[in-house]
């Protein structure tokens, strides 16, 4: 089906003119290239290019990206002795050639971590000794192979409680506290260049937000360099409220680290029927606002924020869609451009317009 002219160009990057010529139109990333670059996460399909709608406006829009699934430890190190590098490098190579800063997701997480990784050959945990080994030799691996080619790496992924305290994960319970002081560690031996982050989700809530503080001060102690803090941005329509959102960018800005938003959607269905593929009017309209709430909040920050990453390009690509049809994102399951698009453009348009020309009593006299 061809796309209507307006829609079309808008989604592909270019401007109707005049006798048909077209020329650049405004984008997610010449909009906020003031302020923070514009990201998302990409799925196979993408970054081996087989869906040609996707990738035109991926390229379009964003100068950023980040893996969902491809660099987890269960994907890329699925077995003790054998590595799949082949869509990883896909994905390192579609950013490249389309000159996208990259991002490592991600190094040490407690999900997504094969069984073998915490067990010795016979079935019992592993040494203390035999997973740091297991933990350094797969980030010496995976990040050597990257260097120079991936810009900034979650290095530890989630290692939180909602209350603020250490998760009790295999590497917490085998390793204790130090695994994370010796993650970042190898992670900046491996690539002395590359940023390093550390990543969670709802650290909008007190408890949490405490916790992350704490945990960054720890790692600062050992003199380990934080790049960033990745706020990973998985909301709800009534959840956080933008003051709870300024306020944890304020405390982490605090401790003399830049903050991101790494993995940004809101949970959004169809109020009047949940297995609908479509949105009403009135339930886009609400989306919109709240994203251009959102926005209002990290334009503030943007001295403060580096990164503004969308988990997923379209609706249809969102993990939100595990249940039931969700609509988190700013462009549809066609990958077209939705109310909230336009909210979130409107923003970053108007954030760098430029200043009224001068005005002169008299423009006789010149």
């Amino acid at each position: 089906m061809q796309l209507p002219r307006i829609v079309a160009c808008v989604v592909l990057g270019l401007r109707v003119c005049d006798a048909g010529v077209s020329s650049p139109a405004p984008t997610l990333k010449s909009a906020f290239a003031h302020a923070f670059r514009v990201g998302a996460a990409l799925n196979p399909t993408q970054f081996f290019e087989e869906n040609a709608r996707a990738v035109q406006l991926i390229t379009n829009q964003f100068n950023s990206i980040s893996p969902e699934n491809v660099l987890k430890w269960e994907s890329v190190h699925p077995f003790p002795d054998q590595y799949n590098f082949v869509p990883s490098d896909h994905y390192v190579d579609f950013g490249r050639k389309y000159h996208m800063f990259i991002v490592g997701h991600n190094l040490v997480w407690h999900s997504q971590t094969p069984g073998w990784v915490f067990k010795s050959i016979f079935n019992f945990p592993v040494t203390r000794e035999a997973l740091l080994q297991r933990m350094h030799d797969h980030i010496m691996t995976v990040v050597g192979r990257y260097k120079g080619k991936i810009g900034g790496w979650d290095v530890v992924n989630e290692a939180l409680n909602e209350d603020g305290t250490l998760r009790q994960t295999a590497w917490m319970q085998i390793i204790g506290p130090d695994y994370l002081v010796k993650a970042y560690q190898w992670a900046h031996e491996a690539d002395p260049k590359a940023q390093l982050y550390y990543n969670d989700f709802s650290m909008e809530n007190p408890p949490k937000r405490a916790g992350g503080v704490a945990l960054i001060k720890m790692l600062q102690a050992h003199g380990i360099h934080i790049a960033a803090v990745g706020m990973q941005g998985h909301y709800r329509m009534d959840w956080p409220s933008t003051n709870d959102v300024n306020d944890t960018i304020n405390a982490f800005a605090a401790l003399g680290v830049k903050v991101m938003i790494t993995e940004l959607d809101v949970y959004n269905q169809n109020p009047a029927d949940p297995h609908s593929l479509s949105l009403p009017e009135t339930a886009q309209q609400a989306l919109a606002a709240r994203y251009a709430d959102l926005f209002k909040v990290f334009l503030h920050h943007q001295k403060t924020l580096t990164r503004i990453t969308f988990w997923g390009v379209s609706d249809g690509d969102s993990w939100l869609n595990s249940d039931l049809p969700n609509f988190p994102l700013l462009f549809d399951r066609q990958y077209q451009p939705k109310p909230a698009y336009e909210a979130v453009m409107a923003l970053g348009r108007a954030s760098k317009a430029p200043p009224p020309p001068v005005r002169y009593k008299s423009d006789r006299n010149f």
